[in-house]
């Protein structure tokens, strides 16, 4: 039998006692073996975008939600990605955690993590969704998947210190498991007006979803940060 014969039978030997992550771990393996073969065909990697409204697209048609743009803007780059839709509306980083663990499937490869705006709007304790958030990259970790944290940057309703305990969250923990964060999900749009009275233009009729436009800009400026995380994942 060859080299090549001997790593791929040892590997198929162990699989069973891998445990979680056992396909990924196959997976991985069998490439760096096809490498040394000279044949290797790059794999699509697989991304969750586990978050709220934002991420599900609420009030929008499925083609103009931020998942469906996304997928479009990355297709357009010849990116071999596949962006899955993991989020629900009105869902807090409570929600977010309580389904983490079915979100990673063993084809995940990355993760897109963009909760608290409902934790925010529910003047829910910082400490709590601090917690939470901890709890879904430590999930994220175990599974040895690549992450994006999204921030938030919020109001004062709540007063200052609310509002710097709860934007503070988000460097803290994507400094401890040393992940790439994008600052805010709505920094482009944010950007594109001189006036915050002339977001209306880019929010839907509720005036908190974006709109199509909005969700354009969204991807257009987070994009290029989504492919530094692809070309991350091994």
């Amino acid at each position: 039998m060859d080299r090549t014969g001997s790593v791929m039978q040892a590997a198929f030997g162990q699989i069973w006692s891998n445990g979680y992550g056992a396909s990924r771990w196959l997976r991985n393996l069998t490439i760096a073996v096809l490498l040394t073969t000279g044949s290797v065909q790059a794999e699509t990697v697989t991304i969750a975008a586990l978050g709220d409204s934002l991420t599900a697209g609420y009030g929008l048609q499925q083609s103009d939600g931020f998942v469906a743009q996304m997928q479009a803007w990355l297709n357009e780059q010849g990116s071999d990605v596949r962006v899955i839709n993991a989020g629900v509306s009105g869902d807090t980083t409570a929600g977010g955690r309580s389904r983490v663990d079915w979100t990673l499937t063993p084809d995940v490869d990355a993760m897109i993590i963009a909760l608290g705006g409902n934790d925010y709007l529910r003047g829910i304790d910082p400490k709590v969704s601090r917690d939470n958030l901890d709890a879904i990259l430590a999930a994220g970790q175990a599974a040895g998947v690549q992450m994006l944290l999204v921030g938030l940057n919020v109001g004062a309703n709540y007063g200052p210190d609310y509002e710097t305990a709860f934007e503070q969250n988000y460097v803290d923990l994507a400094e401890k498991y040393n992940v790439s964060l994008y600052p805010d999900m709505l920094t482009a749009m944010r950007a594109q007006v001189s006036d915050p009275s002339q977001l209306g233009a880019l929010l839907q009729s509720d005036g908190l979803h974006p709109n199509p436009r909005g969700v354009a800009l969204i991807v257009r400026d987070l994009g290029p940060t989504l492919l530094e995380l692809v070309a991350k994942v091994e």
